[in-house]
Parts: C-alpha cells; sequence; structure tokens
C-alpha cells in the first residue's frame, strides 16, 4: 500500500501519496499552480518556471533527528531562500507551500513578460485564441503592459510544415518541450527536437517524411500555445463558436473517446458539420490520446457520394424511389423466404442495428452471418476481459502477449497501453512472422513462419507460467478467418491451461478486430463463414464482400433478389436489386463494444443527409411490412431487449453507460494549462459486459494449410488503407500509400522486379491491380505481403501473379 503524505498547500492540508509532486497535490486538493511545460502524463523537467512557489520544511535537530518545535508546539518550518519549481519537488510530510505570496506572484509576472518579449500579441487572429494557457494565465498572472521596445521582438517563419497534418508558428512557441516530450515519452516516436540555442531555438522534424507519427495530432492538443494547429482545424472557427458532442471512434476496436466539435456555417448551406475530432478522457481505454486516424478520419460522412435515397433496379438500372415503394418491393420477396435468406452485417454496425437484423432475419426464417476475415470471437465471448479490467493496471508479475497483430497498425492505442505496460515492469511477449514496432518494448520476441502460428504454443506455456494475470493479444497478420479461427482457439486453450480465469479482472482474451463492434456481433451471438452462393435472396448490410473476394461477385450475381444496406454505393451495392441509404454513426447515437468487452455509447453529432435511415430503423420498417415487430425510431428502445434476450448485457441500461467517475489526471477545459484541450468525460465512461457462463472450449478447429506456391500472399493490415471512411479525408491524403506489394529482395529478385517499381498484380486468380514493388529485407522469404482494403482483394494466404509492363521494365 502506498504511503500517504500530509502537507499544507495555501493554508489548506493535503494528504496525497508519496512521491507525488507539489502541482500534482496541489491539483488534486482544488488550488491552481499555473504551469506550461508540465504535463500530468510527462516527466516534468522545470523548463518555463511558471509553477515556481515557496516551500517550506519541517526543521529537524542535526544531532538528534527530531523535529524542532515552536513554542506552540508545531512545527517549525523553514523556507528556502529562492523559490522552487512545483513540478518537479515531491511531497514530503509536513511540509508547507505558498504560492500566494507577493514574492511567488512577481515571479509568475517576470516569467510571463519574458514569453511575451518576442511572442506576437494578436490573439484575435490567432488559432488558439479562446483556449490559450498563455492567453488565460496572461490575464491572471501577468503584466498589464510589456517594459520591452516593440521594435526589438524577432520575427521569425509563421507557417511551417512540420508534416502533411502539422504546422507549426515559430513565432508563437515558448519552447516548453511538450511536443517533443510527449513524441518521445508517449509516443515513442522521437521525430522532433530543439534546433540552434538561446532565443535562436526552434522546433523541428527529422524525419523523412516530415513529423512521421501516427501521433502528431496530440501535440496540438497539449502545445499551450498557438504554436501547433492541424492541417483541418486551422484558422476554421474560433473555439466559442463551436458546439461539442460526445462519441466513439469507429475506425478500430479500441473505442478511443471523442469529442467532435461542430457549427453551423454558411458555406455549408447552413447545415451543422464537424470542424474537428478531439480526445474525450477515459483513463481506461484511451487516456487522453488518439491516433491521427481517429482524429482526421471523419469526413466520410459529408462526402457527397453518400447515398441519399433509396434506389431500385428497373431495366437493368439503379432508380431512385420512395422509401414505400423500396420496402413494399423488399417485404414481397422476403415474405417467405425462410432459409434461402441470408443476412450479411458488418463489423462496424452498432449493436442496436445488429439486433434488429438479427430478429428480423431469423423470425423469417433466415439466416445471420458476420462478414469479417478474422475468426475465433466465440473464444473472446467465453474468454475476454471482464468487469474491473484496465490495461493500465498491468505492471510487474503480469504478462501480456501479442501474437499474429502489428499492433501500431492495427489498433493504434493498444500500441500505447502495452508500451506503457511494458515501462511499468509488465512482461511484453510480441510473436510475428516479421518485426513490428511493439518489439521495441517486448521482454521476449517469438519468430515463426506463416502458416506456422500454431506450432510456437508449447514453448508459450513456458514463457507465461507463473503471471500473475495474463492478457492475450491475437490477430490475423497473414492469416484467413480459419487460421484465426485456429489461432484464437490456441489463445484460449493457452490462457485456460496455464491456470488463469477470465473471473479475475485483467486476465483474458483480446480480438484484434477489423471493425469497431466486431466483438459486439459475436457477443449477440452472430458467426461467421457464410457461403453467399448457398441462399438465393441476400440483405447485406454494412458490408461490401465484393471488394474483399472477387468470388462474392459471382454469388451476388446469381441470387434471385439481393437487398444492399449502406453509406455510398459500393462495388456490392452496385450488384445490388434494391439499395437503402443507411446513417453514419455520428449522425444517430447507439452503442457499441470494444475489443476489451467494454459497452460504450456515443450520440448524435450531425443531422443526417437526405431520405436516409439508421439501419436497426430500415429493419424495423422491413419487419411491419412483414408483420414481424421490431422497436425502430429510437435505439433507446432496442436497447433493453438485448439485455432482456443477451446475458452478457443483463441489468444494463443507457444511464449506466453514461455514468462517470473522478477520473487522475483531473482535465477539464477550465484549466487548459495542466491538461490540454483534450475534453473532460460527462457523457459515460461505459461498462464491461459480465463475463459468459463457464462452459467447455469449442473443439478447437484444424489450422488450413498454406496453398502450394514458391512465394505466397498473405494479408496485412495498415493503418491508412483506402477504405471509403480514410480516403473521403482531404487531410489524409498526402499520408494515403499506394497499393503494395512488399517482398524479401532474394524473392523480388526472383520475379524479375526491382524496388519501386510499378507492376500488375492478382492474387488467387483475381482482377489485375498496379501496385508498388517494396523490397524489405525484414520480410521473411517466400512471402509477399500485401495489405487489406488498398485495392488488391485479398482475405487469407493466396498465390498470385506478377506482371511486368514493359514500362516498368524500362
Amino acid at each position: 500500500m502506498t504511503r500517504e503524505v500530509t502537507l499544507t498547500i495555501d493554508g489548506k492540508q493535503v494528504t496525497v501519496p508519496a512521491g507525488t509532486v507539489i502541482v500534482d497535490a496541489a491539483r488534486k486538493a482544488g488550488i491552481d499552480i499555473p504551469v506550461f511545460c508540465y504535463h500530468p502524463k510527462m516527466e516534468p523537467v522545470g523548463m518555463c518556471r511558471m509553477c515556481l512557489v515557496e516551500v517550506g520544511r519541517p526543521m529537524r535537530d542535526r544531532a538528534t533527528g527530531e523535529p524542532i518545535l515552536e513554542e506552540d508546539g508545531s512545527p517549525k518550518i523553514q523556507f528556502g531562500p529562492k523559490l522552487e519549481t512545483a513540478c518537479t519537488v515531491p511531497v514530503s510530510e509536513g511540509m508547507v507551500v505558498v504560492g500566494l505570496s507577493e514574492k511567488v506572484q512577481a515571479a509568475r509576472k517576470d516569467i510571463l513578460e519574458f514569453l511575451l518579449t518576442s511572442h506576437p500579441l494578436d490573439c484575435p487572429i490567432c488559432d488558439k485564441g479562446g483556449e490559450c494557457p498563455l492567453q488565460d494565465l496572461t490575464m491572471a498572472y501577468g503584466p498589464s503592459e510589456s517594459r520591452f521596445i516593440y521594435d526589438e521582438k524577432m520575427h521569425l517563419e509563421k507557417h511551417v510544415p512540420l508534416g502533411d497534418l502539422i504546422y507549426l508558428d515559430r513565432e508563437r512557441c515558448i519552447q516548453c518541450a511538450r511536443c517533443i516530450r510527449f513524441q518521445d515519452e508517449i509516443a515513442g516516436d522521437a521525430v522532433l527536437e530543439f534546433y540552434h540555442r538561446g532565443r535562436h531555438t526552434d522546433v523541428i522534424t527529422n524525419s523523412e517524411p516530415g513529423f512521421d507519427s501516427y501521433w502528431s495530432g496530440n501535440t496540438t492538443d497539449i502545445c499551450p500555445v498557438g504554436a501547433l494547429t492541424t492541417a483541418d482545424f486551422r484558422f476554421g472557427a474560433r473555439p466559442w463558436e463551436l458546439k461539442n458532442a460526445a462519441s466513439i471512434c469507429t475506425h478500430c476496436p479500441v473505442g478511443c473517446n471523442l469529442t467532435y466539435n461542430t457549427r453551423r456555417e454558411a458555406k455549408s448551406g447552413g447545415n451543422v458539420v464537424i470542424k474537428r475530432a478531439m480526445p474525450r478522457q477515459n483513463e481506461e481505454v484511451n487516456e487522453l490520446w488518439i491516433c491521427d486516424k481517429g482524429r482526421f478520419a471523419y469526413h466520410f460522412a459529408e462526402s457527397e457520394e453518400r447515398l441519399t435515397q433509396p434506389l431500385v433496379r428497373k431495366n437493368g438500372e439503379l432508380t431512385p424511389v420512395d422509401w414505400d415503394e423500396a420496402l413494399t418491393l423488399i417485404a414481397s420477396q422476403f415474405r417467405n423466404a425462410g432459409e434461402r435468406l441470408l443476412t450479411l452485417v458488418g463489423g462496424r454496425l452498432p449493436n442496436e442495428d445488429l439486433f434488429n437484423l438479427k430478429q428480423l432475419t431469423e423470425g423469417l426464417g433466415g439466416k445471420v452471418a458476420l462478414h469479417t476475415y478474422m475468426g475465433g470471437g466465440e473464444y473472446v465471448v467465453r474468454h475476454g476481459l471482464s468487469a474491473g479490467s484496465n490495461l493500465g493496471d498491468l505492471g510487474a508479475g503480469d504478462t501480456v502477449m501479442v501474437i499474429a497483430s502489428d499492433l501500431e497498425e492495427e489498433a493504434p492505442l493498444w500500441y500505447l497501453r502495452l508500451k506503457q505496460a511494458a515501462e511499468r515492469g509488465a512482461k511484453l511477449i510480441v510473436a510475428n512472422p516479421r518485426p513490428t514496432k511493439l518489439e521495441r518494448y517486448a521482454g521476449e520476441v517469438v519468430r515463426y513462419t506463416y502458416g506456422q502460428e500454431l506450432s510456437i504454443f508449447d514453448d508459450l506455456k513456458a514463457k507465461v507460467a507463473g503471471a500473475t494475470n495474463l492478457v492475450i493479444f491475437f490477430g490475423s497478420e497473414g492469416l484467413g478467418l480459419a487460421g484465426s479461427k485456429a489461432l484464437a482457439a490456441a489463445c484460449a486453450d493457452l490462457f485456460v491451461s496455464s491456470g488463469h480465469e477470465n473471473t479475475k479482472p485483467n486476465n483474458g482474451l483480446v480480438g484484434v478486430w477489423p471493425a469497431a463492434n466486431t466483438q459486439g456481433a459475436w457477443e449477440l451471438g452472430f458467426t461467421a463463414g457464410a457461403d453467399l452462393g448457398a441462399a438465393s435472396l441476400l440483405y447485406i448490410v454494412a458490408a461490401d464482400p465484393v471488394s474483399d473476394d472477387t468470388a462474392a461477385a459471382e454469388a451476388i450475381q446469381n441470387a434471385d433478389f439481393t437487398v444492399v444496406q449502406d453509406l455510398f454505393l459500393s462495388e456490392t451495392a452496385a450488384l445490388a436489386d434494391v439499395v437503402l441509404p443507411a446513417q453514419a454513426q455520428v449522425e444517430r447515437e447507439g452503442t457499441f463494444v470494444s475489443g476489451e468487452r467494454r459497452l460504450q455509447r456515443f450520440y448524435p453529432i450531425v443531422t443526417a443527409p437526405g431520405q436516409t435511415r439508421p439501419d436497426f430503423d430500415i429493419a424495423a420498417a422491413i419487419g411491419e411490412k412483414l408483420d414481424i415487430e421490431l422497436k425502430g425510431r429510437f435505439p433507446s428502445l432496442v436497447f433493453p431487449q438485448i439485455c432482456a434476450q443477451v446475458p452478457a448485457f443483463a441489468g444494463l441500461t443507457y444511464q449506466k453507460l453514461a455514468e462517470v467517475h473522478p477520473q487522475w489526471p483531473l482535465v477539464d477545459r477550465s484549466d487548459r494549462y495542466y491538461g490540454g484541450t483534450s475534453y473532460g468525460n460527462q457523457q459515460g465512461l461505459g461498462v464491461h459486459l459480465q463475463a459468459a457462463e463457464a462452459r467447455e472450449i469449442p473443439a478447437a478447429p484444424t489450422a488450413p494449410a498454406l496453398p502450394e506456391a514458391e512465394i505466397i500472399a498473405v494479408p496485412v493490415t495498415t493503418l491508412y488503407d483506402h477504405g471509403r471512411m480514410v480516403a473521403a479525408s482531404p487531410v489524409l491524403q498526402p499520408r494515403l500509400r499506394k497499393p503494395f506489394i512488399r517482398l524479401h529482395p532474394a524473392d523480388a529478385q526472383k520475379l524479375k522486379t526491382t524496388d519501386g517499381m510499378t507492376v500488375g498484380l492478382a492474387v488467387d486468380g483475381g482482377p489485375v491491380a498496379p501496385v508498388l514493388v517494396i523490397e524489405d529485407p525484414a520480410v521473411p522469404q517466400g512471402f509477399a505481403l500485401v495489405a487489406r482494403s488498398m485495392g488488391v482483394p485479398i482475405h487469407q494466404p493466396a498465390t498470385f501473379e506478377i506482371r511486368i509492363a514493359e514500362t516498368s521494365m524500362a
């Protein structure tokens, strides 16, 4: 148990854990000590001197060590001759801190005057105006006028692109080093540094391309001035014009908490639009951070390519119709569907939508299936994390294993969280066929060959033995549906046979799923691996199987009737008989289940376009035509039915999901100098689903054999893929790579290709797509890495053919 220390700050007695620095102790007591360079998530450096305070300590007799007392019996306090930085001084028993004396006030005033000597005093046009710590603290503690001569101010570059996403105003920078330290300490990407010295000190990027990090946007949140701005928001709106609403990121299974800032503006036709995405504090999920994909890939909702009204195929062409005509046609085809009907859903659908779609389909006698290239969800339902679990609690004595996943590319916040767990002393085991960034922090690295994932588990049993807590992350690197399911089964067996059980917090399996609510689909009873060709009636919702598997196109064309429900006219939708326009997540409310089995609620952000409707409501409307009663209009009507029928959801309500409790660090936008401009959480921290009832582990499936070929194409995941949700972001365009095939140099030589060459790639007999050849000695020989969702259909290990044009040969 941590020892407690009692001290006095500005006359108020405070008790905090030993080792706490004065700034944090004051914060916990509701006492403000201003800072610029200090941030509660980073190591203190005492650079800005804004937190100077008077510190007194109890005097002790040097001979006896006994406290020296005043006449009234209280300890005699001795103050040092100089002020001390409250961000670097740990508290001690009996310490007395004074932050309101004239000496302290004068020091703060001097510090601010020095900072403003060459800082532009143009707050009305500064992008940070209205949420600027320097502005706030100058008003509170600074001088009313400057003694320095205006003509002696330094004038520096104003619009320096550190990279594609972040701009630097060198005049505004106060050299607090928060951005540099964040990239080094938190992100593990030391791509920023100081250059020059003294008044000529600048922040520069040392990477190529510039500011090469998935975490760059966070530096703008913690910058205490207007020096760093994002490409999408800079000079786009004033903070006081913005409204905010809570949401959940939809780009991966982590479930990062977001706040969207919105504004109604004339250039958007008077519509409310999203101006920026900001982190919302949840210390058990994303802390105060979000990756750049979650921050910048929100523009898809306002895309002009959105579906806005129902379409029905007439004379071979998809033709706009009203909702009643579309629904009546669907009902006439589905009424006696029975087992001929297959409903295929994507993992980005909220729970309420999944539930209604399942109820509708099963009510008609049909089958439901999850469209995913990654299996094994039934094992996570049984052995996933349960209540009380928090990756932030993992440390010495605990073991975390990551297998078949490049975590920073697939679920970036988990990468950060496991990096921190390793730094706290947890044993991190990373098993993968090729090197990944997480290996920098691993205690043990296990290398295996693609297709041989299961061969390492006997050795892994010894590596995880004796762990106080065990968490296993498994992914789909180089695997398809069957292979990942076999891997999940092996992970479950390892977890159980090593003596662990998920009824204890911080123990269990975590699937690194490809979508935000894939875990929710497993929890609701969906299974994967459906054969589209076996059904004559298809209802495809939030899924695009044609883009992933060319065989799906033939199945849809052979079906008697196909309905597609989506945001865009996807390759699959283009083949449908009826296309229904759905609402995006930012246009409605609902719930997601993260990969850690945390159920979280999101809220409406903007108005839905055209005639779009939420998926659960569309299902209810179809049900009404077919005399199947389903709840529509509001997801709050659907959620109680989920809780009544699915044991893991039992006892939950929207109100419980909206509950919050105090978090550390204490962050709110009333004192942005401390935690930055991230939002506090007043809309809900989420709740872990209940552990599944104990039952036997399903029989482990046999791992599929690799295809026979000298070089085999295997699928991998990259953060910036070419999916609609990412490709619609204008600011992320420079970060989107060309479709590629990554080869070992020896294999590239065998294929007669060279690094940087553009070739035609056909996977498993599919269409030929142009790709860039990348030679990489880290790729295992005999394998070619092909990224998913990059224009090349690949969902499992496959054979491939390279076609070299004469122009490429030249």
